[in-house]
């Protein structure tokens, strides 16, 4: 049966602004979706609110719609465009299935006559409904964990008194486990039921007997309307019970589960999905298993949508679940759809992993002072990176590399912990860092048998780490001349990178990596082909592993690379990793744009990278995906391979920029601007002498490496004094200090967190207006202004936490001619080769610069949207010197003023001081269309402004 006749035109509602707990994984499931449609010939209607994403690119749906989340933008959507036939609101997370269901409430769907397709009300109701999802399990003979519904105070305390402690609070209808916590002691269960009510939209809460220590495993499921029914991938969370999925370590597939669970398991996941409802689409189902060999199976939740966890069983398996789930609900069985990487097999050929893949979360407790950073219920994770190797220990060591928080992978690095106290206090509650805590405990010989009663992960995780330790503890023995080749490769095959491997040897990083080409212990790349290479793969989508020679049957030997190298002009596109505050999806937006920009201009396009939610790493985005970490040694072996013309730094945000030393220093070509430009940017003496050359102002500042210099400068700047370390991201620890107490304290605390760091010290200009330009240079010193966008808030606010006004709104005509003079020679004096983003502070009339960056900014996708032109496009074509700035015609539209609101997800941390300055707190964005300033959403914005100049 082919696709259903009667859809011609459908809407897809998505996310919105990224928040922890809903970030860019349903971004990534909404672009496929959308392509997955347009494919099929459908009409596409979008609506979602965020600017930063790939899915609302006018190129990605027929009708891109930029507005509020809400009913009441639903019926102007539907009065529009009365040819919609149906609602796809699977693929925006739980704001999308929220809002589907409101509209429901209210009618809406009904006057209009839209369907509703991929999962049906009845389903959605009874999954957040706790209390009928028990009842729906207990008739299907389903088991669960001892538990009762409470909406009410005095229910819940009743509940408590029956069930006795530990217990779990869940919320109804939230997000993210928002409104959830577990209840050791009577004294916390009173504010903790309160806030779970609170949280819940109906004032329900579900009260279960926790089960902890047990394990956690999600199944993620397809089905079409024929009832048939795929198992794409089985997830184990490293972590048992009681810490979010979101923010445990997770591993594809499943590795302590016996056949027998598995399969009892499956068959429960696939009853379950069949008695929620009639519907065909996506599913992702989890459970808790006993830790005993009894392994009891009983079931945690259901979602009737593309999750957080689809889109990385699809960079798991290859398996593109969010396009499958699309043609599904449009009238496609399993068995008519091809399998998108082996272009020869079916859908309904469950994937097969002849690999290892994990998760590991990404937290920012930095941007959160005070915050409580032990993990539970509630996620708190801002991103993610997965590793792909061969074995759970390399693909460990993988995602450790990848996190960039200043680690080498697990251990030996010199930065392990040493504190029997501290180890034991961070495995006991959950902390961010267990991951490399176990290898620190191991290390200190904490035997394996205390580690797991602590943490109950599983014994055959904690063996795979004591046998990583013990490999160092050996290699330990060796120097650079004496190691075997044997332990070399067996280092390199479990994980460990090279600059651990030189930390063991006591050497340079340079020096094993001489010893490996000598050696011939080199990387080979392998494809993730869904079969375990029972069929030919057809699409290019690489992770790298390490492999012993093999002798062919005609004696040649070999290692078996699947990575052929064609003959075409190549380019590498760096990307921006796990996103995080001050470095979001926005960089993901201008990686793709970079993509497809290179390939117009006829090159073979590879992408290097690791963040499993984003559309930069969905296969077929590239002609060439690496899957691997924006690692300097993975990137290196990756560009030896491929000999490209040159590599594409600057839409990555800091993460590829803080390669191009390297890359430079290697003698691999950086297309656009050069390091030479970048570092006068991000060194602040040389970019100051730069601006006093060409006569640009600039607030009076200083450098100093020390609490005693600091204070020196202090008599010379006067207060207030903005402090700064250099080669930061997002306004990481900056502060404005108002005296020489606040400023030692803070300058020792900096240099506590950032060692050897040079501390910029500026003169703060108190109450000054907020100004920044986009803009794109070319070889030529041609420029265009892309875009001038005057903050609300005034200078002190981080600009990405300020609401962001383009055009200006309340600049004279003198201001506005000082920003674009200096900004064109600040681009041409950079010698920029693409885009650059430049910020100013307005004082009396006079223009300062705060600072400049010469690559992709945070604004660009915003501006994109807002002019409705592919700014990135044309940068991407100028960096290649394909095309020069003059050969673009530019013709912005926009009537009124667009605003970028900046959005926070401080609701998960209730005690943290929400206070904004120069330190970047905002986890995403929304985009809000005024037609004058006499609106009143502006009114409200502006007059919050009178409260920050008032302190």
């Amino acid at each position: 049966m082919p696709k259903r006749k009667d859809l011609k035109s459908i809407l897809i509602i998505g996310s919105g602004p990224i928040v922890i707990g809903q970030a860019c994984e349903f971004d990534y499931s909404g672009s496929q979706s959308l392509r997955s449609l347009r494919e099929d010939g459908v009409e596409t209607i979008l609506i979602n609110s965020n600017p930063a994403t790939i899915m609302t690119d006018p190129s990605m749906a027929d009708h891109v719609y930029l507005l509020p989340l809400t009913t009441k933008s639903i019926i102007q959507i539907l009065k529009e465009h009365p040819q919609i036939d149906a609602v796809l609101p699977t693929m925006g997370g739980q704001t999308a299935l929220n809002l589907c269901i409101e509209a429901d409430d209210k009618g809406i769907w009904k006057d209009f006559d839209v369907k509703l397709i991929g999962v049906d009300i009845d389903a959605i109701n009874i999954t957040e409904d706790r209390e009928q999802f028990r009842e729906l399990m207990l008739k299907i003979g389903v088991p669960m964990a001892p538990q009762a519904t409470a909406t009410s105070f005095l229910k819940g305390k009743e509940i408590a008194q029956e069930f006795g402690f530990p217990l779990v609070i869940r919320s109804s209808y939230t997000l993210g486990g928002a409104g959830a916590s577990i209840v050791y002691k009577p004294e916390d269960f009173d504010e903790l039921l309160s806030r779970g009510l609170e949280a819940s939209p109906i004032h329900e809460v579900m009260i279960d007997k926790a089960m902890m220590g047990w394990k956690e495993y999600e199944l993620e499921l397809l089905r079409d309307k024929n009832d048939n029914v795929v198992i794409i991938c089985s997830i184990e969370n490293m972590d048992p019970m009681g810490i979010h999925t979101g923010d445990s370590i997770t591993v594809a597939p499943a590795m302590t589960l016996s056949d027998k669970t598995y399969q009892k398991m499956r068959d429960m996941a696939i009853h379950m999905m069949r008695s929620i409802g009639d519907f065909e689409g996506g599913c992702n189902v989890q459970f808790a298993v006993s830790p005993d060999e009894k392994e009891d199976i009983i079931a945690i939740e259901i979602n009737p949508r593309v999750s957080r966890s689809s889109a990385l069983a699809s960079k798991a398996t290859g398996y593109p679940i969010a396009k499958v789930a699309t043609k599904l609900a449009i009238g496609y069985t399993l068995d008519e759809l091809e399998n998108g990487i082996t272009k020869s097999t079916s859908a309904l050929f469950e994937p097969t992993l002849d690999y290892v893949i994990v998760k590991i979360p990404r937290w920012n407790f930095d941007k959160f002072e005070g915050s409580d950073r032990t993990l539970g219920l509630q996620m708190k994770a801002v991103g993610e990176v997965m590793g792909i190797g061969r074995s759970f220990q390399e693909a460990l060591h993988k995602a450790t590399q990848s996190l960039e928080i200043k680690r080498n992978g697990l251990g030996a690095d010199g930065k392990g912990y040493k504190d029997y106290n501290q180890i034991i206090e961070k495995l006991t509650n959950a902390s961010w860092d267990r991951v490399f805590a176990i290898y620190d405990a191991i290390a200190m010989g904490i035997p394996l048998s205390k580690i797991y009663d602590i943490t109950k992960i599983d014994m055959w995780y904690l063996k795979q780490y004591e046998e990583l330790f013990q490999l160092e503890k050996e290699i330990s023995t060796y120097t650079i001349d004496t190691i075997q080749r044997d332990l070399l490769l067996e280092a390199k095959q479990k994980g460990y990178g090279d600059r651990q491997i030189a930390h063991m040897l006591d050497c340079l990083e340079s020096e094993v990596y001489t010893k490996r080409e000598e050696l011939k212990v080199q990387r080979v790349f392998k494809l993730v082909d869904t079969c375990a290479a029972e069929f030919k793969a057809k699409t290019p989508y690489y992770y790298s592993t390490f492999e012993n020679e093999i002798e062919t049957a005609d004696g040649e030997i070999t290692i078996a690379n699947e990575s052929i190298v064609t003959d075409r002009k190549k380019i590498i596109v760096l990307g921006s990793g796990p996103n995080r505050i001050g470095q979001g999806i926005e960089f993901d937006y201008c990686c793709v744009h970079g993509v497809l920009a290179a390939a117009e201009c006829g090159y073979e396009t590879i992408m290097i990278n690791c963040n499993p939610e984003t559309v930069s790493t969905d296969f077929d985005t590239a002609d060439k995906l690496y899957f691997e970490p924006v690692f300097w040694e993975h990137i290196y072996d990756i560009i030896r391979h491929e000999k490209p013309e040159g590599v594409i730094v600057q839409l990555g945000g800091q993460t590829a920029l803080k390669l191009a030393e390297k890359l430079t220093k290697y003698g691999i070509k950086i297309i656009g601007t050069s390091f030479e430009a970048l570092d006068i940017a991000e060194d602040r003496g040389r970019f100051s002498t730069l601006l006093k050359e060409n006569n640009i102002p600039y607030p009076e500042f200083g450098v100093a490496e020390t609490a005693d210099e600091a204070l020196a400068l202090a008599d010379e700047l006067d207060f207030p004094i903005l402090v700064r370390p250099s080669y930061v991201l997002g306004g990481q620890g900056m502060k404005i200090v108002i005296n020489k107490e606040e400023l030692v304290e803070h300058v020792v605390d900096l240099l506590r967190k950032i060692p050897n760091n040079k501390l910029l010290l500026d003169h703060y200009l108190d109450g000054a207006i907020e100004a920044e330009a986009d803009a794109i240079c070319d070889a030529d010193g041609n420029v265009y202004i892309i875009g001038i966008m005057e903050h609300i808030e005034p200078c002190g606010i981080h600009s990405g936490d300020s609401n962001a006004t383009l055009p200006a709104f309340n600049l004279g005509d003198l201001v506005l001619q000082q920003i674009k003079d200096h900004t064109h020679t600040i681009a041409r004096e950079l010698k920029t080769v693409g885009l650059i983003n430049v910020q100013f502070a307005i004082k009396d009339d006079i223009v300062y610069i705060i600072e400049a960056n010469p690559r992709a900014s945070r604004t660009v996708p915003f501006i994109a949207k807002a002019y409705k032109e592919p700014y990135v496009n044309y940068a991407t074509k100028v960096m290649l010197g394909h095309h020069k700035v003059t050969d673009f015609k530019f013709n912005p539209k926009l009537d009124g003023y667009a605003i970028k609101q900046p959005v926070f997800s401080f609701n998960k941390f209730p005690n943290v001081n929400k206070k904004l300055g120069p330190e970047m707190k905002s986890t995403g964005e929304s985009i809000l269309f005024i037609d004058s300033l006499k609106d009143d959403e502006f009114y409200d914005l502006y007059s919050r402004r009178k409260m920050y100049l008032n302190k």
